[in-house]
């Protein structure tokens, strides 16, 4: 079986928060969200994902755009696993609100928009190449805004509703954490019809949604140069050895590998 191995790195482009080279054979991602958009491309093999409980694909030929707070798993379609590049965009690039339209049409097929996601990685791989990765944004900026406002979202954006306070509730305490009881009385519900809603809104329990949160929050730091150790506590972890289980979970990496710390 080939070696799995990821390739991480914060570039100096505003508005990707990440770029991230994988190969996975076995790996499969668990179901979580992001609060960024994530643009994939796939260079060998194929993707099976759930989006918002649906069944999608992601081949070769097409460029495959998920939108942030929106739960999706992933893992390989066939047994000789897949090679991926991913960029991580934030709402300065594409807002929010256009979410709802990329849950509906998540694969963009055209050779013409993959060649210019390759060259933009082609681009942020280059130490000198941040103005031509800008440009290179610019156009496929166009290009996803103008597929995402084309297409007419199968549901409009629920009001913010109790799920939604919950999840504002977790997105400001991802570090410290909060108890289920402690949400309750803060947001006056009952604990079991606080879970339910939370989870029939965003397709994960909270304590999921919680722990990746603090996964997302662990690879921005390890990226910046922070050392496993340091990160775990920052992002609300117990220790290093809980940081790593369920980093390598998510990741199919330990965080000292994915930041390439020796």
């Amino acid at each position: 079986m080939a070696t799995e191995h990821v390739n991480a790195w914060r570039p100096g482009v505003p508005g990707i928060t990440e770029v991230f080279h994988a190969h996975f054979v076995e790996h499969a991602y668990p179901s979580h969200v992001h609060d960024v958009w994530t643009l994939l491309i796939v260079d060998d093999g194929a993707i099976r994902f759930d989006l918002d409980r649906h069944h999608h694909g992601a081949l070769r030929p097409q460029v495959t755009l998920l939108p942030p707070h929106v739960p999706h798993d992933g893992r390989a379609a066939t047994e000789h696993g897949f090679r991926k590049r991913v960029l991580y965009l934030d709402t300065s690039v594409l807002g929010a609100e256009l979410a709802g339209a990329a849950v509906d049409r998540p694969s963009l097929p055209g050779s013409v928009l993959r060649q210019r996601v390759h060259r933009l990685h082609v681009a942020l791989a280059d130490a000198d190449g941040a103005l031509e990765a800008e440009s290179r944004l610019a156009f496929i900026r166009d290009r996803l805004y103008r597929h995402l406002r084309g297409t007419q979202p199968h549901r409009t954006e629920p009001a913010v509703g109790l799920a939604g306070r919950l999840r504002e509730l977790l997105d400001a305490r991802t570090t410290d954490g909060v108890s289920l009881r402690e949400a309750a009385d803060l947001l006056h519900a009952n604990e079991t019809h606080l879970v339910r809603a939370f989870t029939r809104q965003y397709g994960l329990p909270p304590h999921a949604y919680l722990t990746g949160r603090r996964v997302q929050h662990a690879r921005r730091l390890l990226l910046a140069g922070q050392r496993p150790a340091e990160v775990a506590a920052a992002v609300g972890f117990y220790d290093q050895a809980h940081l790593s289980r369920h980093f390598k979970r998510h990741l199919g990496v330990s965080p000292a590998r994915f930041a390439g710390v020796t």
